[in-house]
């Protein structure tokens, strides 16, 4: 599957743009240890071209700025984040917080560390000062969990230059005790990220002005060598992800790959990004390969669930007759569709009469396995079942004959599958034309059919109910698909009357899966015979797609109440020939493997 990448989609882009941090904490409310009172040494603000506050100088009061991940999106994690600036100065808004609000925007709660900047003037030892701070900032962190919503074992350190610098320094020194703490929590982070960090002391690589300004103009031997973070490395680091340009001329690129190989070295996990070209000083990105590294951070951060697996629509479906078997079409916004695997044939069809795999419906199961059923026949009385780890690798498909014991029984058209997650049951129902039953709807157009719902229950897919009348609503019915919504289970189901022609979609409720379900409303559907119901909640509503088979091309109606439907036809996209099939939501890992296939 080819991927469009961007590092900031327009919606996180408005959030960058208006997200403001909910509160700013004096990070030493009772004053900072060892400090030194200098009432000269006054903090200095940067300003841009438009008059925002773009950095600071001369900090010596540390404070911490608070964004909070959004509820419904909270993962747990947090990062406290350390701008840079060569110890002398923060990069406060560009490595700070506009890298907070994209944090927010994937579920992460963010802090920015306003660090003091080492001087001898206010610290009585200038070289820990910064360790000071972030050590303090990871206790206070860790210690608000239940307050913030945060998980403790899920908070990381992030730091760009000078500032991953100090993120190294805590990541390597983070049981160093240089000042007593009235928090009891463990000062080290979880992770670490280093944005073109520096990470050594040594003349040959390091940032001058970044040493000069912690350690001074004649720093000894000990401290270059305790600051030297590549050498301070062992097995207890925390995991890193690591970021860096080759033409990097402020902080050279070896500063990143010597720490790599240190965490290498000690069987620590890691995962470093070098790219070919991009300025010290990048933020998020801008131009060049290197503008992607948030999106690299992203997976990573992704692949450690440090983040709520994002989920991505899926659509299960069959083209032609059936015969070539299941295929897939994705979506990020439940509206446009695309093909994966070319469009070809993700499983071949083996059982039932005539090897079809018409109407496929899948569903993942409270066991985390996914269930399909589907069509083997237009004149079987059983169906096609088969489960799946991963939606590539199936298992024997097997024929369930749910009819068998009805020798008048004509087919057993799309079947579907429902969970009920309270009794830990599948429900497996689909429609059924018996030769004598209902013949007040037999159709005399239709080849005589007088579908009703049938259905059947299992645990394990090895042992089944007795087969039983689901829903019988004195018309001709098929293709229903089955959701829970609230404390009610909702069917969508499609009245089949020919003379007159209904052929449209209509609801139907009941308190428990098995029934007894209402009467059917009116219809949520327009002018036009549709069928195949399968029903998604997409941006808070509820959206109904179904196969228009007279038009050739699907439609689909919206609602957020169930009552009033709004026809958005117009607003979606399918890949040409699809037929009737299942929508349910993945995990984007799930669907990237899929598109490898």
């Amino acid at each position: 599957m080819k991927k469009l990448r961007h590092t900031l989609p327009f919606l996180a882009i408005l959030l960058l743009l208006n997200v403001k941090a909910q509160e700013t904490i004096n990070l030493w409310p009772k004053g900072a240890p060892d400090a030194i009172e200098d009432t000269s040494f006054k903090e200095e603000v940067q300003y841009d071209s438009q008059g925002k506050i773009r950095g600071y100088s001369k900090i010596s009061k540390p404070e911490l700025s608070i964004y909070l991940a959004d509820e419904q999106n909270n993962s747990g994690t947090a990062v406290i984040i350390c701008p840079g600036g060569g110890y002398s100065h923060l990069a406060i808004e560009k490595e700070g917080h506009k890298v907070a609000r994209w944090f927010n925007t994937l579920g992460i709660s963010a802090f920015v560390l306003k660090y003091r900047m080492p001087n001898d003037r206010t610290m009585k030892n200038k070289s820990v000062g910064p360790l000071q701070d972030a050590q303090e900032a990871m206790r206070m962190v860790r210690s608000k969990e239940k307050e913030w919503k945060i998980k403790p074992d899920r908070i990381g350190i992030m730091g760009f230059s000078a500032g991953g610098h100090l993120a190294s320094t805590l990541s390597t020194h983070y049981n160093d005790q240089v000042y007593t703490s009235n928090y009891t929590a463990s000062a080290r982070p979880d992770f670490s990220i280093l944005v073109y960090p520096v990470i050594s002391m040594d003349e040959n690589i390091t940032h001058m002005g970044s040493r000069t300004n912690l350690l001074g103009e004649n720093a000894n031997a000990e401290d270059l060598q305790k600051y030297s973070n590549e050498k301070q490395v062992n097995k207890q680091t925390p995991p890193t992800f690591l970021i860096h340009t080759t033409v990097d001329k402020a902080v050279p690129v070896e500063n990143s790959i010597n720490y790599y190989l240190a965490l290498k070295n000690n069987e620590v996990d890691a995962e470093m990004h070098l790219y070919e070209k991009g300025r010290h000083g990048m933020g998020l990105g801008v131009v060049g390969t290197n503008q992607y590294w948030p999106d690299d951070l992203e997976h990573w951060l992704r692949a450690h669930e440090y983040i709520v697996k994002k989920e991505i629509y899926l659509f299960s479906y069959f083209k032609g007759n059936g015969e070539d078997g299941l295929h897939f079409a994705q979506s990020d916004d439940g509206l446009k569709w695309k093909t994966l695997k070319n469009d070809q044939s993700f499983l071949t069809p083996l059982v039932g009469k005539d090897s079809l795999m018409r109407d496929p419906c899948i569903i993942k199961g409270g066991d985390n396995k996914y269930h399909m059923v589907w069509t083997v026949s237009w004149t079987d009385r059983g169906i096609g079942y088969a489960h799946s780890d991963d939606l590539i690798n199936w298992s024997e498909q097997q024929f369930i004959p749910v009819m068998a014991h009805e020798p008048k029984a004509r087919n057993t058209w799309a079947p579907e599958i429902t969970y009920d997650s309270d009794t830990k049951t599948y429900m497996i129902y689909w429609a059924s034309t018996i030769e004598g039953k209902f013949p007040e709807t037999q159709s005399k157009e239709e080849s005589g059919y007088n579908h009703r719902m049938y259905y059947v229950t299992t645990k394990d897919f090895k042992n089944f109910s007795d087969t039983q009348l689901l829903y019988e609503p004195g018309f001709n019915v098929i293709d229903s698909s089955i959701k829970k919504h609230g404390d009610q289970f909702v069917m969508f189901l499609k009245d089949e009357t020919r003379e007159p022609a209904e052929k449209n979609i209509k609801i139907a409720y009941a308190n428990k899966l098995t029934g007894p379900y209402s009467a059917a409303s009116k219809p949520i559907t327009g002018n036009y015979w549709a069928e195949g119901p399968t029903a998604a909640m997409v941006d808070g509503h509820w959206v109904v797609y179904f196969d228009k088979y007279i038009d050739h091309q699907y439609g689909a109606v919206r609602s957020k109440d169930l009552k009033e439907w709004e026809d958005i036809s117009d607003q979606i996209s399918f890949p040409e020939g699809t037929r009737h099939g299942t929508v349910l939501k993945v995990p984007q890992s799930v669907v990237e493997k899929l598109g490898r296939e």
